[in-house]
């Protein structure tokens, strides 16, 4: 028996990773869109990723009803004391591109150019699981993936700051690994496969419940 599971999220690679991600669950990922003509709009307005994801969840899961799982996640650099953070999407200006965050990172780090211990960095996910047939509180579960910000882009793959992220224990960007390499050690491949247990008994309560058992 399948489930749908909707992704609280308009940010279409995010929906393609998590989709490749649970793909050996009995679910399908479904955007906000495929559901709901007119999905509610969430103010990311969070002081951290948590805040963020169970608001998107929790706001998805009241209008549908349905599983849902909040996504938010960005970039800490430690010479920035944490920044982009939250604002990752939106450092530049509020409606930037890939390639102007990643401009704008790269400028506030070139004092920082010569000093490679202070380029350290992560990426950094939290998920927010809500079955609202059972409680809108969220589960919470995150995933972290460490680096280091090179000063020019590498790789053609990925998104938002994968061209500039060096992965620890590779010789490669995120933009150069392929897409399962990625999932395999990336923040949210890490985050999902923390919640997939949760997710999985989600699942099997779902399906008891369609049959009348329990």
């Amino acid at each position: 028996m399948r489930h749908a599971l909707v992704l609280a999220t308009g940010n279409a690679h995010k929906l393609k990773e998590i989709r490749a991600i649970l793909s050996s669950l009995p679910v399908d990922v479904l955007a906000p869109t495929d559901v709901l003509t007119r999905p509610p709009t969430v103010v990311e307005d969070g002081a951290t990723f948590a805040d963020n994801a169970a608001k998107k969840a929790v706001a998805l899961a009241r209008a549908t009803m349905m599983l849902t799982v909040g996504d938010d996640s960005g970039l800490e650099v430690d010479a920035l004391d944490g920044a982009p953070g939250v604002r990752s999407a939106r450092y530049a200006h509020s409606r930037a591109t890939d390639g102007e965050n990643n401009a704008a990172l790269l400028a506030a780090l070139a004092p920082f150019a010569d000093e490679p211990g202070e380029l350290r960095a992560r990426f950094r996910c939290v998920l927010a699981l809500v079955d609202p047939l059972v409680s809108l509180e969220p589960h919470l579960v995150s995933g972290v993936c460490e680096g280091m910000i090179l000063t020019s882009p590498r790789g053609a793959a990925g998104f938002g700051y994968d061209p500039i992220f060096l992965v620890d224990g590779h010789d490669k960007t995120m933009a150069e690994l392929t897409d399962d390499e990625k999932n395999a050690v990336s923040h949210r491949g890490r985050a999902a496969a923390a919640l997939r247990d949760t997710l999985e008994r989600a699942l099997a309560a779902r399906e008891a419940s369609a049959r009348g058992i329990g």
